[in-house]
């Protein structure tokens, strides 16, 4: 029998995006050869935005679907923002 063990990694940061930080978490899919994150982060109204990031070649981009364009725009900060936190796992 063969069991595969795949860690589970959650981790939050802050970026900044339109003059205000936002604390962005980021849970990875618990499945192994997938790389994709779920993302949520609060609002201005304190309502939780949910969206993914799959890795495409060496870079994480957001998933299609409907996501404000204020974090669309900041895609490479949070780019670089998961590849710091995954560099260390």
């Amino acid at each position: 029998m063969l069991i595969q063990f795949v860690k589970m990694i959650q981790f939050s940061r802050l970026v900044k995006a339109e003059g205000r930080l936002w604390e962005f978490n980021f849970r990875k899919v618990k499945s192994p050869g997938d790389d994709l994150l779920n993302v949520n982060v609060c609002d201005e109204r304190g309502n939780r935005i949910f969206f993914s990031m799959e890795k495409k070649e060496t870079d994480w981009r957001i998933a299609p679907g409907e996501v404000p364009r204020w974090i669309i725009q900041n895609e490479n900060h949070l780019n670089e923002a998961v590849a710091d936190e995954l560099r260390n796992w």
